[in-house]
């Protein structure tokens, strides 16, 4: 009987993962900062304070602010340091055009991929959508808002307009709270999200392109106040915005 000799397996190779560097997590909590409204709008960014509060030293928050100043949610001034930026009633067309870029471009792509489990998806989103704003929560009715256009993007599959849309969703948000009248949502939800979700499902893309764009005509004449006969939610003005702090760090095992 022939004697068979072992085979030598070759070692598994694993691919180490990425840790999010302090710069990142430090990011990420100024980004989220500044959508919640707990950075608000016009409010200056001292080092000092800013490190002493979420626990990190000034060198990566430095560096962390820069990356926002190139994103446009901070803005660096000479002499006055750095602010979050406002938005205000002459950019809020032009955030919601790159809005528009983005979008039409991400329900072209759905449409050509015929994917069910993403038409689903954006249909519980809408459905959560319709749920929240029957309520009097602005600030749950924007988030849920925003989350459906966030569904919308990443559904289709494509990382470099999910990071343009990341930022687009928090200059919208900004615009929001940049109105001297405080932040205000739209109570009702436009028709024009069922307009779009048939027309995704139809593979119209044309359709799909002109519900978005009817869509954030809307939003542009309401923020910019040229449509005073939608009903709306505001946050009250005594409202107390949300607290951030430390950054917990995750210790590498």
């Amino acid at each position: 009987m022939a004697s068979h000799t072992p085979r030598a397996v070759s070692p598994i190779s694993m691919v180490r993962v990425a840790r999010p560097s302090t710069v990142d997590l430090i990011t990420a909590e100024l980004r989220k900062a500044i959508f919640t409204g707990a950075l608000p709008v016009g409010s200056p960014i001292g080092e000092v304070e800013m490190s002493s509060q979420l626990g990190v030293s000034r060198s990566p928050l430095r560096e962390s602010t820069q990356r926002l100043v190139q994103e446009g949610l901070l803005t660096a001034s000479p002499g006055r340091g750095m602010r979050v930026s406002v938005i205000g009633p002459e950019h809020v067309a032009d955030v919601y055009d790159a809005r528009l870029a983005i979008e039409a471009q991400a329900a072209r792509l759905i449409i050509r991929s015929k994917s069910a489990s993403a038409l689903d998806a954006l249909e519980k989103s809408y459905a959560d959508l319709v749920e929240i704003s029957e309520g009097t929560d602005a600030r749950a009715i924007g988030d849920a808002d925003i989350e459906f256009h966030r569904l919308l993007v990443d559904s289709a599959g494509s990382r470099r307009l999910s990071h343009y849309m990341a930022t687009l969703a928090i200059e919208t948000r900004i615009a929001s709270l940049s109105d001297p009248n405080g932040y205000t949502v739209r109570r009702s939800v436009s028709a024009t999200y069922r307009e779009l979700l048939d027309a995704l499902a139809a593979g119209d893309a044309a359709s799909a392109f002109a519900a978005l764009e009817r869509q954030f005509s809307e939003a542009v004449k309401r923020l910019t106040g040229k449509d005073d006969g939608v009903d709306t939610v505001e946050t009250p003005a005594d409202e107390e915005p949300p607290a951030f702090g430390p950054i917990e760090f995750v210790e590498e095992v």
